[in-house]
Order: C-alpha cells, then structure tokens, then sequence
C-alpha cells in the first residue's frame, strides 16, 4: 500500500511523522479540559516510550466532568481530521475536507452472495471444541463473572439474548463489516444467524476466498463491492471483490449510501503500525460523511482491553481483596520481587478507595499509533452518542488472534497470564461473545449510562485486566517470562 497516496499523515519538514501527529492530536484534545496536560504532551520528546502518561491523561482529565470527557473526544477528533491528510487530483488537503474536494469516479457495485443452509434460532458459543448453549452456556458465564473475566453486566446482556432467541435475527439492519476479514469481526455469527451483512475489506483474493465460503456455508446475505462494469462471474468474483478504505473513500461512502435498509457501520479494521492509524481515520472519516448523509445509520465497534478505562468502585474492591489475599507462593514471593525491583514489580492495580478506579492496561509493544486509533473509535462512540446515534461498543477480551500472537513478546504474556488471573480467549469465543452484545446493544431498548465513562465500563469482557490485584504493566515482565514456554508450544 503505498504511504503518499489516500488517507497519509501530514508532511512536515521532508518527512511523514507518526510521532508528531499523535503528540499534536493527544495536545489537541486535552486544550481545552486540561491546558497542563496539553502542554505536557506537546513538550514530550520521546512520543514512542512517553506516550503511555498522555493516553492515560486523556482519560483522567474525561473524569472532571462529562462535559470535558465529550470535549476531548471532540477536540480529537476534529484534530485528526484537521490534521490528517488526503490526496487528490489537487494535491493534499485535510482529510475532513476530502468529500468536499473529490468526487467517486470509480463506482461500485454490489454482488449479493446468499447463504444456504438453515439460520442457528438460539444463542451458543464456541469454547474449547464444543459450542455452549442453554444451562451451559450459563454456567460458563457463571464461571466468567466469578473469575472476574468478564463484568456482571457483560454476562446479563449475553443471558438475555439467550432468553430472546428471536432477537438474533437482525431483519431491518444490515451490518456493515468494515474489515470483514478480522478474526475479532461479528460477520461469521451473524450471518449464522440469518443476517444481512455488508463485507468491506481490502481486494485481496485470499480473504474474499474465505469469506465467500462462510457465506455460503451459512443462513445469511452477503452483500459484496466489486467496481462497476467488471461483469464479475461467480468464479472470478474473489479476484474482482473488495475496496480500500485508505485510497477509496469517496466510492465507498457512495455505495454505502445507496443501500437500502437501516445501516449498522461496524469498525472491525486494524492494520500494523502507522497503517493502522491511516485506516482507523478513513473509517471515522467515513462514519461521519454517512451520518451527515443518512439519519439511519448507528455504529458499533470493539475497544481493546489494552487501553486505560475508569472503572466503578465495585471493580476496584473487588483487585483490593485480590491483593490483600495472595495465594501461599505469592505472598512469600512478593515482597523479594518487589523489592528486587525497586517497586516496579506487582504494584497495586488501584489506590485502595478509588472512585472510580482508573485501570492502565496500555502495552507499550502496541506503540503508540495502535493506542490513538483505538482511541479514536472511543472517541467517536461517546461524541456520537451526546448527538443521538445509536452506539453499540463494548470492550473485548484478550483473544488469541494472529496479529497478537505473531508478536513474541505479546504471545509469552497471554501465555502466562493465568498466573496473574488473566483469561486469554480463543477467537471463536470472544467473537461470538462479541456479536452477542452487539445483538443485545441493537435490540434490547437499554438506554445508555450518563457518563462516558460508565458507558464504556458497561458490559465490559477484559479477561480480568480490571479485577487482578496488579497493575498490569508491574506483571508484564513476569507474564513474559512464565509464559516463555507455552508461547512456543
């Protein structure tokens, strides 16, 4: 893909800097609600290792007021989009502006792919070899809630679309699968379900292979891009599916408008690196030229659990007794690590008290432009919200997906996780449990929490990240090195 072309970074002085984006927008956001903090970033000078106290900042300065949480999130945004760029046949121009300066003259069109076997009518959910439904089914997510995997709401939402088979079949919205390929997407449990899914991903034929095969292996639509005129045959159509969301906005965001039903726009996108940046603009640039042209579109995303969330007291009390109570080994090891360590080893998840808790479980391995383009979805989901759009994002578990385990410091921590009350998920699990709330979020009336903050704490599926006893960067290292063996197993 190449990096001068599409949604790019801004130029400065000869160079693309990632850096000095992310250190702009993180400054642009906090302005208003945290002038100190502002400046803090702007003055920060190793953005690749310091960025963890600025993307902690953000959400600190959110807890002042729900006024300053919406104003962060609308001060980011709008810097992105400002700063951010775009190409077109005039050269540049900030990416807010690409819809008023090019137009689609590449059009596509849709090829619809229709699923032949019989829709699932009740909830189950992979897990270890079998699938889960029924008294099954709750009792796993009995055994989640005590474990701390998952928060209790997470698993009430999950018991109710259990308890309303009928509310699987999504009969009047058509999901939008942007980056339908992703292991973490909902696209293979909704069409199960019957569902009317729109795929978007890149034109790679690998990917529409596998996806056009589950499509067809289920109950549900499948509704394609391909470019106009290409006269795409049932065979060729892998070779002619897909568009690109960095270098094909304006052709994408008129397809999308031309379809008929009420649209549900799923942000399932990553990429590695500054890509991952890239992408994560387009679609938000991209959700907010949709909802600018139709009053019927709602958005959903997934918020990793690699990130800093407030948490409510009871998450707090509940790592306080966590810590206060170690198992025999742990409490004889503690104190010689921790003071082997100066400290910085197993350190307290939370200040006894808080309220709310503030967890930070930021990975520094993810970088910085992993963290702002997780960021900005949050972002985009409270400040959508304060207009009125119906928002469905919940926080996904630790999940065992390739982009993970390909990293070998990532795959020894969620190797040896358990020893810290970690729960790592297989992928067929979290998006399954995933696509669950999705549904609940769509289709159960729950009206959303005053706070942006209690919003995104709700339904909440962290694998334990909120509730262990330890910070969880204090119990990275040690993860990595017990888990040194059963990564490369």
């Amino acid at each position: 893909m190449a990096q001068s072309s599409g949604v790019v970074f801004p130029e400065t002085g000869g160079t693309r800097s990632t850096s000095a984006l992310g250190r702009a927008v993180v400054a642009d956001a906090l302005r208003v609600a945290d002038p100190v903090g502002a400046q803090a970033a702007e003055r920060e000078t190793n953005w690749r290792q310091g960025y963890l106290t600025h993307f902690r900042r953000l959400v600190e300065a959110g807890l002042l007021s729900d006024d300053a949480a919406v104003s962060i999130a609308r001060s980011g945004l709008q810097a992105l989009h400002q700063r951010m760029h775009a190409t077109t046949g005039e050269g540049e121009v900030p990416v807010g502006e690409l819809f008023e300066r090019d137009t689609a003259d590449r059009p596509l069109e849709t090829v619809t792919v229709q699923g032949t076997r019989a829709r699932a009518r009740e909830l189950s959910v992979p897990f270890h070899g079998e699938r889960l439904g029924g008294d099954a089914l709750h009792r796993q997510l009995d055994a989640w809630t005590a474990a701390g995997s998952m928060e209790p709401s997470a698993a009430d939402a999950v018991r109710e679309v259990a308890a309303n088979p009928d509310w699987l079949d999504l009969t009047g919205d058509r999901l939008v699968v942007l980056g339908a390929g992703a292991e973490m997407g909902p696209l293979r449990a909704v069409l199960s379900w019957g569902g009317d899914v729109v795929a978007v991903d890149l034109p790679r034929p690998e990917v529409w292979r596998r996806l056009l095969e589950t499509a067809r292996g289920s109950a549900g639509t499948l509704r394609v891009p391909v470019a106009s005129g290409s006269g795409v045959g049932d065979e060729r159509l892998p070779e002619r599916a897909g568009a690109d969301l960095v270098h094909d906005l304006p052709p994408i965001a008129d397809w999308l408008e031309g379809l008929e039903g009420s649209l549900v726009l799923g942000n399932y996108v990553y990429a590695d690196g500054a890509t991952n940046v890239r992408v994560s603009t387009a679609v938000d640039v991209l959700s907010a030229e949709l909802l600018r042209r139709r009053g019927d579109v709602s958005l959903a995303f997934l918020a990793t659990p690699t990130d800093v969330f407030a948490v409510p007291t009871e998450v707090v009390e509940a790592s306080t007794r966590s810590y206060t109570t170690p198992s025999g080994p742990m409490r004889l090891a503690r104190p010689a690590l921790r003071a082997l360590s100066g400290g910085r080893l197993l350190r307290r998840n939370y200040a006894p008290g808080s309220d709310p808790g503030l967890n930070d479980s930021l990975v520094p391995q993810q970088g910085p432009n992993y963290a702002l383009a997780k960021r900005l979805q949050r972002w985009r989901a409270t400040a959508a919200r304060r207009d009125g759009v119906a928002v469905s994002l919940n926080v996904a578990p630790p999940t065992r997906t390739r982009s993970v385990v390909k990293n070998r410091a990532l795959a020894s921590a969620y190797a040896g996780a358990h020893r810290f009350g970690i729960e790592v998920f297989e992928p067929a699990t979290s998006n399954t449990l995933m696509a669950a709330l999705l549904v609940h979020d769509l289709r159960s009336g729950r009206r959303p929490e005053t706070s942006p903050w209690r919003e995104e704490a709700h339904g909440a599926v962290h694998g334990g990240l909120w509730r262990t006893a330890y910070d969880p960067r204090s119990a990275l290292g040690l993860a990595v090195v017990l888990g040194l063996g059963g990564a490369r197993a």
